[in-house]
């Protein structure tokens, strides 16, 4: 029977490990370290804070809070690092969020076993996706949603948004947003109909899932955007 490249190993994969919990990074360890082809590195930060970049990383979280987003975003900084997630739930929210972010390998903790962990290592090593059944068709459902949201906006003019992430408009009106400036006077100062405007945050917050203003403005301070 032939090999398929994600069972094939012909060199050793460096693994960093992300735990806050003691007893899970103590199972993800055991489950590794029997493995031949795996080599647990510890993590190394850079000047500017950054994790050097092993093969992959494994993160475990309960959940995907603000704390460990701010970790994933972290370790994701600069996006060539390959990261296997083990998560204990994913709210909607939450696995759009990791997705955005650049994290293609997942894991139930419930499920993670010593065979299915590292078989998500060495996937993620060769660059391949992992997902649960059930998350596949969440991930479908939502890109489904987010593509007619889309769809709407180009109806109701205010194209040019991208599926993920903020597009150059969108940061635009929120910066303005930012600095006090009501409707009105954000479509004086970008030249747009108060319409426009209201359909560029219309179609934003329902893209992103964000509950009014002062929400998309706090995810747009966090994200770099503005």
């Amino acid at each position: 029977m032939p090999v398929s490249t994600s069972d094939r190993i012909t060199d050793r994969i460096t693994v960093t490990i992300h735990a806050e919990d003691p007893l899970g990074r103590a199972g993800v360890v055991s489950h590794l370290q029997r493995q031949p082809a795996v080599e647990i590195v510890p993590p190394v930060r850079d000047r500017d804070g950054r994790t050097a970049a092993a093969d992959v990383a494994v993160m475990l979280m309960d959940r995907v809070d603000d704390r460990a987003a701010a970790e994933l975003r972290r370790v994701l900084r600069g996006g060539d690092q390959r990261v296997v997630l083990i998560a204990r739930e994913l709210r909607e929210p939450e696995l759009l969020t990791v997705v955005e972010y650049g994290v293609r390998a997942i894991l139930w903790r419930h499920q993670a076993t010593e065979g299915s962990l590292a078989k998500a290592v060495r996937q993620a090593a060769h660059g391949e996706g992992v997902l649960p059944p059930d998350l596949i068709s969440r991930v479908l459902g939502q890109v489904g949603r987010l593509r007619r949201s889309e769809t709407a906006s180009v109806c109701t003019g205010s194209a040019s948004a991208p599926l993920f992430g903020m597009a150059p408009r969108e940061t635009d009106v929120l910066r303005l947003i930012a600095e006090g400036l009501d409707t009105r006077q954000i479509s004086d100062k970008l030249a747009y109909s108060e319409r426009t405007v209201k359909n560029i945050l219309h179609g934003l917050m329902t893209r992103l899932q964000l509950t009014n203003r002062a929400h998309a403005v706090a995810y747009a301070l966090r994200e770099g955007y503005i």
